[in-house]
């Protein structure tokens, strides 16, 4: 039996399938899916099986045999082993990576060096030619009890034996082997079981000495026992010792064993069971549409397209339900920053424990554990972030993409997935349905499901796979929209206003907090200002390590790198001129709330960003505090923007609303409408008003002025008009090859190889040609220039960019054009990173 595997390292010199023998004892363990250890490059690394085959592709008296199978149930499906095949082609990213992207890090396996006693022909062997094993009689009788140790284990037990422990591995009594074990195990806890024949044990109870006070006691709770009792639990009960314990379980009155405990990270909580709600028409026409594409199981994708407010949470819901009906599972995929407890407590009261909870804010061992309940068909709900679309359910019939349009869908380290093409490939897997939901839909997502598809870009798998728009556009209960004011903040100066808060959204503050109403206020800022320069000079606090200005942090007193973590203390005087005219520029979330502090003395504010919310459970502290009405105002980044339902909140306010107009990307103005749309999506989502006031300096913006009106068609049309015009997407699609090294010359040189190299293979196919229409397959490369960063942790940064549109594999055309480039291991060469369809191009 020859099994094919891909071993975990990550090289694409190494990235394809290599032969082993699978010895007979293992043959019934392993499948397509089992992760196993194999021999490898003198080590002992984790393989995934990706297949069989008949014959070897190299003689067979060579082939090496696996080394263990790690795990009883294959932890990764064939749909999941030919899921990874399929990204490591779209995303040019080597299979081992996929592979690993779709298992819970405790599953990441690391050898160990065990050492073991030799068997008895061996050791007599030995004997006879190097005399008796130099072994103390306690270390081997350590060693024989089990199946090995771990050598560090064993040094750190017998120390004085080191010199005769090393004596035995060179003689050969003592053999060395590696052993693959997982960064995590099982929890387990000792537990106390109740005696199997109570009748027994009471009648050993009236036979205790009187003396043995505790015995006694111990043992009548025990008999009260109507389940198993943590150790620890049942010592804190009593008072007793772990020593009273053992002695009852060695006169056999009671069992005390190990048992497995589940690490769930919402233990302790409870969810108020909560009911269907009543549909409005248009919530029920496409919860129709969607049961109905979930009967076809031909792997449909719809866009779900609803405005603020309008109930798609309530749909998804049913949904659900519809899909668990039919004996089918579902996945429900929401960003990292929506995923908020309100989210998680409408999904466990209505779903209580069939529901798996998957994001990073989870310790790993609660991860793994949630991930083991998915795995062995506990529940039959996941809701999680983007790696939640790996949940190992083996039939699927729903799988829910909230806020799509959403850039952290999009993995920014290897392999570079976007969640949403590959539920659209898992779905069509499965026959399940996919449905995308948004206010503001990625423009990709809406030119493909309307008649306005460019053909020019259909390609299998992609954000333009076929779909159907679903218009959700009014608010449950007939809840109008809230209106959004804008502020032109050139005017406040004119008006001498020289504060953060124009005269406008100060007042509106104000109303709030004698009303003793809520306000949610955004800046995409955090940190207390942006930048720290000085005013006699002009130098300005940069990172040493980064092309980047440096953040002043006010509660600390430091200067940060926002992008590699550099800190230092915040001069008082300016290092390159000692004047003392140096001042902090910017405005970020610190420095706002801080103002807010003078302007309404007492008022009560929490401040959520990336610097508040470090500490695990500090998202649900904070949103559980405003949600309770023990604040007044709600400060934060983006991550007040999304997924936040407060009755209360009847203002929010934008600080600075043009503040990401201005980066430079082609995305800048989308990005800029759908973060508008969505935070004043907070405002007046019950029974009370609510208003948005936008200060910016830019109010004559269409995308501004497209959000003050709520306008996502008006806004899609000039939008696609400025793409179609440029050919970016969805016009065409785009990679990005971004190349770093420490030395600029070189990086130049390698850079300006590797496009001349892909400009050649584009020759050849005949693709190499301008998006202008003409030819249905074209190619256009742009560069290689300066990144936007031009450098990050002491690496300069060069990119590629490439537009192609068509039927043309333009991965394949890249890792044929970087297999010279990556070949190698020198660990001076140039760096480079491919990112099919990217969503940042800093």
């Amino acid at each position: 039996m020859i099994a094919r595997v891909i071993v975990d390292v990550p090289s694409r010199k190494t990235d394809r399938p290599f032969d082993y023998l699978v010895p007979v004892p293992m043959q019934e363990w392993v499948e397509v899916g089992s992760r196993v250890g194999v021999p490898f490059g003198g080590r002992v690394l984790q393989g995934f099986v990706v297949g069989f085959a008949d014959s070897a592709e190299v003689d067979e008296s060579r082939l090496k045999a696996l080394a263990e199978v790690l795990d009883p149930v294959p932890p990764l499906a064939s749909d999941l082993v030919e899921l990874a095949r399929w990204m490591s082609e779209k995303y040019c990213c080597t299979w081992t990576a996929a592979l690993q992207a779709m298992i819970p890090s405790a599953l990441r396996g690391k050898a160990r060096r065990v050492v073991a006693l030799a068997g008895p022909e061996q050791v007599a062997e030995q004997a006879d030619l190097l005399g008796p094993s130099p072994l103390p009689e306690a270390v081997t009788a350590y060693i024989g009890a089990g199946h090995g140790v771990l050598l560090t284990t064993l040094l750190d037990r017998y120390p004085e034996a080191a010199g005769q422990i090393r004596a035995a591995l060179r003689q050969g009594t003592l053999v060395e082997h590696a052993r693959l074990r997982d960064r995590m195990q099982v929890r387990k806890v000792l537990t106390v079981y109740p005696p199997e024949r109570p009748e027994a044990a009471r009648e050993a109870l009236a036979q205790l000495p009187q003396r043995a006070v505790r015995q006694r006691e111990l043992l009548a709770r025990v008999l009260e026992l109507d389940e198993p009792i943590a150790l620890q639990q049942l010592l804190t009960e009593t008072g007793a010792s772990a020593g009273s314990v053992r002695a009852l379980a060695d006169k056999d009155l009671l069992a005390l064993r190990e048992r497995e405990v589940g690490r769930d990270p919402y233990a302790g909580r409870s969810f108020a069971r909560s009911e269907p709600l009543a549909l409005t028409a248009p919530q029920a026409e496409v919860h129709a549409q969607i049961c109905a594409a979930m009967e076809e199981a031909r792997g449909r994708v719809l866009l779900l397209q609803g405005v603020t407010g309008s109930g798609k949470t309530e749909v998804y819901l049913q949904a659900i339900e519809r899909s668990i009906a039919r004996g089918r599972e579902a996945i429900v995929l929401v960003p990292e920053i929506a995923l908020t407890p309100q989210m998680v407590e409408r999904f466990k009261g209505r779903f209580g424990d069939d529901v798996a909870v998957l994001h990073s804010r989870l310790s790993g061992g609660e991860r793994y554990d949630e991930w083991r309940k998915i795995k062995a068909r506990r529940v039959r709900v996941a809701i999680g972030a983007r790696s939640a679309i790996f949940a190992p359910f083996e039939r699927i019939g729903l799988i829910i993409i909230d806020e799509e349009h959403e850039s952290s869908y999009k993995q920014e380290e290897s392999p570079k997935y976007h969640a949403r093409d590959v539920a659209i490939k898992r779905a069509r897997q499965h026959g399940a349905v996919v449905v995308l939901g948004s206010a503001t839909p990625s423009l990709e997502s809406y030119v493909a499901a309307t008649a306005a598809r460019p053909a020019a870009t259909a390609a299998e798998g992609g954000p333009e796979a076929a779909r159907a728009l679903l218009p959700l556009s009014e608010r449950v209960q007939g809840r109008p929209l809230p209106p959004v004011e804008l502020v032109d903040m050139r005017l406040e100066l004119e008006a001498g206003n020289r504060s953060m808060f124009s005269r406008r959204l100060r007042s509106a503050l104000a109303e709030r907090l004698e009303r003793g109403e809520q306000a949610v206020l955004l800046l995409n800022r955090r940190g207390y200002s942006t930048f720290v320069m000085c005013r006699s000079c002009g130098y300005t606090a940069g990172c040493p390590h980064c092309d980047i200005s440096l953040t002043y942090h006010q509660k600390t007193r430091m200067l940060r790198c926002h992008y590699c973590g550099h800190a230092e203390s915040a001069p008082t005087a300016c290092p390159s001129c000692e004047s003392e005219h140096i001042r902090f520029f910017g405005t970020g979330t610190q420095r706002v709330e801080e103002e807010l502090a003078r302007l309404f003395p007492g008022v009560r504010v929490i401040r959520m960003d990336v610097d508040t919310t470090t500490e695990k459970g500090a998202h649900e502290k904070l949103l559980s505090a405003f949600g309770a009405r023990q604040a007044d105002v709600l400060l934060g980044t983006q991550m007040v923007a999304k997924g936040l339902d407060f009755p209360y909140v009847t203002l929010v306010g934008v600080i600075a609303a043009d503040a990401s107009l201005n980066l430079p990307d082609f995305r800048a103005a989308e990005k800029t409408f759908q973060l508008l749309t969505q935070v004043a999506g907070r405002a007046g989502r019950h029974h009370l008003a609510g208003e948005v006031v936008v200060q910016t300096y830019a109010p004559e913006h269409y995308s501004i002025q497209a959000a003050r009106r709520h306008d996502y068609t008006g806004f899609a049309q000039q939008e696609l008009r400025h793409r179609r015009l440029l050919s970016y997407p969805p016009y065409c699609r785009l990679a990005l090859v971004t190349m770093t090294h420490p030395q600029l010359p070189l990086l130049v040189e390698q850079g300006e190889r590797f496009a001349a190299a892909l400009r050649e293979l584009a020759g050849r196919e005949g693709v190499l040609a301008p998006l202008d229409g003409a030819s249905p397959r074209a190619l256009e490369i742009f560069g290689p220039v300066a990144s936007p960063i031009p450098r990050l942790k002491d690496r300069y940064r060069f990119q590629c960019m490439i537009k192609y549109r068509g039927s043309l594999d333009a991965a394949q055309l890249l890792r044929d054009a970087l297999a010279p480039f990556t070949a190698g291991s020198a660990p001076d060469r140039v760096l480079f990173s491919v990112d099919v369809d990217p969503q940042v191009i800093m």
